[in-house]
């Protein structure tokens, strides 16, 4: 759905985004992470047609943004970080004007915004003011005015800026509502948003990709294997020798006490899931598994080694 190529974007000698390439598939939604200044706005301007790009290529649902930038239009929703929103129009007529943009009138427009409004949670508010709307609701109005013409992809960036946990939640499950029909990418700063509702995430820092994949997998590679936590019940002083008699075990770290049990670290040593060979072995121990789990590093811990410069390399797939 969206294709990038070698995109580069300069400013005089600096470069605010440096030969990117990456997919987004139809229905997915993308986390896009970087620190202030990575040039996360800077591509998500180039996708929208906002601005062109010094070199490279890029394809919105097929159609380039440089040579077909109409077309990409018609198939893009976007939500910059402030709203785009009137708020001297009640909701209902600034959608009329949005779906107007759109070159929509007449019973299809009507229909559209409509099945916006639906979407969005924004039927009761529908004849409104926009500006006596919480910011919950205007941000509401403002992924409902992305939506109108029902585009492919959507792009949204900081979504969930300023907002109270409850509107987050609301947001976030509005958010998710729209894979499968729509394309996504979330540009956010608040990580745990993205660990809720994207499938993947893509990091740049200092306008260069650094990981693009899985949460999982690219927590997988910084930690340079498979790591598990077992808890056990009871005391067992020979649990650990057995543990490490394990095939494919390398380290065994007795942690103590932890959460009503004894802990132990178990590392692989060649990266394989051993879950079961440790599961058998505590169980014939006698010691009592009370929890076996694969450790992983949090979006916050992952984001932080990947935006620090000695930590940049080996995490790219």
């Amino acid at each position: 759905m969206i294709e990038v190529q070698r995109l580069s974007k300069f400013y005089g000698q600096r470069k605010a985004i440096d030969d990117l390439t990456f997919t987004v598939e139809k229905g997915e939604i993308l986390g896009f992470l970087g620190p202030n200044g990575a040039g996360k706005t800077t591509t998500m301007k180039i996708l929208t047609c906002f601005m062109p790009a010094s070199a490279g290529v890029a394809r919105v649902a097929g159609y380039d943004v440089f040579d077909e930038p109409l077309e990409v239009k018609r198939r893009v929703g976007y939500l910059p970080e402030t709203p785009p929103v009137y708020k001297d129009m009640v909701v209902r007529d600034y959608m009329m004007y949005a779906a107007a943009l759109h070159g929509m009138h007449g019973p299809g427009a009507r229909g559209a915004v409509d099945a916006a409004l639906g979407k969005c949670g924004l039927g009761d508010v529908r004849n409104r003011l926009v500006g006596n709307l919480s910011k919950g609701f205007r941000q509401r109005v403002g992924l409902a005015q992305a939506i109108v013409h029902n585009p492919d992809v959507l792009i949204l960036d900081e979504p969930t800026v300023g907002l109270d946990p409850k509107q987050i939640i609301e947001i976030r499950e509005l958010i998710k509502s729209f894979a499968g029909e729509h394309t996504v990418i979330l540009s956010t700063h608040i990580l745990p948003e993205v660990q809720a509702t994207c499938s993947r995430v893509l990091i740049i820092n200092e306008g260069k990709i650094v990981a693009t994949d899985k949460l999982e997998a690219i927590s997988a590679r910084l930690r340079k294997g498979n790591v598990f936590s077992v808890i056990v019940r009871d005391e067992a002083s020979d649990l650990a020798p057995k543990l490490r008699k394990i095939a494919g075990v390398g380290e065994v770290a007795e942690n103590g006490k932890f959460e009503g049990g004894n802990r132990y670290t178990v590392s692989a040593s060649n990266g394989e899931d051993i879950r079961s060979a440790l599961a058998e072995t505590v169980v014939k121990s006698g010691a009592g598994l009370l929890e076996l789990r694969r450790e992983s590093l949090s979006l916050e811990e992952v984001f932080l080694k990947l935006t620090t410069v000695e930590n940049t390399k080996g995490a790219q797939q």
